[in-house]
């Protein structure tokens, strides 16, 4: 696959991370990556998408539809790819995200919800899956030649 997700990634896993020669991160955090993931984003030339900085408020607050509208922008956009979606933990706003795009690719709520509870251990939020199952897949713009897996 060329889509990949995760919590933010310190040293040791950078050397994974070249290995996936990723063109693109989609940052949905509200803060900036740390200065060591900034290095690694500008060594390896990989454009990096800070769409946390779309909303005011704290990271505890719920994901808003703008902004898994702009990150359904550049993850459909096959000229991103290879493309890894991150947050802080890669558990919440991540989760969101990506339970947002299974339900585009038309995965029934329970598996949509098994995977964003396993991701997320513990610290289940239900104001994401409530967003996830009430996220209108109708508003995202399907690009002429989109991504195999979709």
């Amino acid at each position: 696959s060329d889509l990949y997700r995760c919590g933010q990634p310190n040293e040791l896993n950078f050397p994974f991370m070249e290995k996936l020669e990723l063109r693109c991160i989609v940052w949905l955090a509200p803060e900036e990556p740390n200065q060591n993931v900034m290095n690694f984003v500008d060594d390896q030339d990989i454009q990096l998408h800070h769409l946390g900085v779309l909303e005011a408020g704290n990271a505890s607050d719920p994901i808003t539809e703008d902004m898994i509208l702009e990150a359904f922008n550049l993850i459909l956009d096959k000229g991103n790819h290879p493309m890894a979606i991150m947050c802080n933990l890669g558990r919440h706003r991540t989760g969101t995200v990506v339970g947002c795009l299974r339900k585009l690719q038309r995965w029934n709520l329970a598996s949509i919800f098994e995977e964003y509870r396993r991701y997320a251990g513990p610290k289940v939020r239900i104001l994401n899956e409530q967003f996830i199952e009430l996220f209108d897949t109708d508003l995202v713009r399907i690009p002429v030649d989109p991504p195999e897996w979709l």
